[in-house]
């Protein structure tokens, strides 16, 4: 995987045909069955249990929470050791999927379509209450709104699902989608492809646009969440096997509840937050962190009553929007797909 530094609507599906590849293998769990984690306390010597958690993408403000749970030793006073690993060309979801990593960093997207195909991951917090995402332009183009994209040439990395995102956009205003020139920019720096053949791309704002802000690029956003309300899906989220909730439920439970401590200290503290992920990946941009984390602070949880919540209707509503634009065939168990009872009470 290329070492590109962004959020982008990419990082999302860019593993499915990995995950696809997988749908008939098996979740090898871990080998010590139900045995709840070592609880680590002062003058105990208890050993702690390892865990690995595979990032989607290079480490950026997403993953705060998760370097703050290590640094911060909230899941060592949990009886856990975490491994933070960045994935593999396959994908985290696909190395959550074949039991190869015990949980993941993933988004609602990805984690629909992999279920369809019969993987058994489960998106166990929230990471980001809403969708920070949406098609980005540079200001002189002119695309302010779906039916701007008339004329332009999008960048994206060949989804059926992004001509069904941009078609239905474009749709509410009345506009025509065949007018869209796609093409396939793959993991193309955003900011080299704007300056060449390519008008707008889906990014995360949170990162990429911030980015944008400055190198003293102004941008036009459209966000996906404006329009429908079913693309205010989740992405990222936080996901584990069923086998991992079946067979180590108190396992799952700590890291959770880890996680959580270390997304509410980004939330109280995203400057200190961001020295932390700074300290652990010293080779990112430093203003960026700094500036993406503080615009990131209020979004982790935003309107919901505790960080990592997550709403049936959100899920539901994505996967009929993918149903409706032919994307989606098989039926689902929508309650399957999420849980919110690991997250602290």
């Amino acid at each position: 995987m290329k070492k590109k530094l962004v959020q982008s609507g990419k990082a999302g599906l860019l593993s499915l045909a990995a995950m696809i590849a997988l749908a008939g293998c098996g979740n090898d769990g871990n080998s010590n069955g139900g045995a709840a984690p070592a609880t680590a306390s002062s003058g105990s010597a208890a050993k702690l249990e390892e865990v690995k958690v595979v990032l989607d993408w290079t480490p950026n403000t997403n993953h705060t929470g998760l370097y703050v749970a290590a640094d911060q030793g909230f899941w060592e006073k949990r009886g856990l050791k975490v491994d933070i690993v960045q994935p593999p060309e396959s994908g985290a979801d696909a190395m959550v999927a074949s039991g190869a990593a015990d949980f993941g960093i993933g988004a609602q997207e990805g984690l629909t379509l992999a279920r369809e195909q019969g993987l058994p991951i489960v998106s166990v917090a929230a990471i980001i209450q809403h969708n920070t995402s949406g098609f980005a332009s540079p200001e002189e183009k002119g695309i302010k709104e779906p039916k701007d994209f008339e004329g332009h040439a999008y960048g994206g990395w060949g989804s059926p699902a992004e001509e069904a995102v941009i078609g239905s956009m474009m749709k509410t205003q009345g506009a025509d989608a065949s007018k869209v020139k796609f093409v396939n920019a793959g993991t193309a720096d955003f900011f080299t492809a704007i300056t060449k053949d390519i008008d707008f791309e889906w990014i995360f704002y949170a990162w990429t646009g911030i980015e944008a802000e400055q190198r003293g690029i102004k941008l036009n956003m459209v966000y996906l969440s404006d329009f429908d309300k079913r693309l205010d899906y989740y992405t990222p989220v936080l996901t584990t096997s069923e086998q991992m909730i079946a067979d180590k439920p108190e396992l799952v439970r700590a890291f959770v509840e880890g996680a959580a401590e270390g997304y509410e200290y980004a939330i109280a503290h995203p400057a200190e937050a961001a020295d932390i992920l700074l300290k652990a990946v010293p080779d990112l941009n430093a203003d960026l962190v700094k500036a993406s984390q503080d615009w990131l602070a209020d979004k982790y949880q935003a309107d919901a009553p505790r960080w990592g919540e997550q709403k049936r209707e959100v899920w539901s509503g994505y996967a009929e929007f993918l149903k409706e634009n032919g994307l989606l065939t098989k039926e689902l168990d929508y309650d399957a797909m999420f849980t919110n009872d690991f997250l602290p009470q």
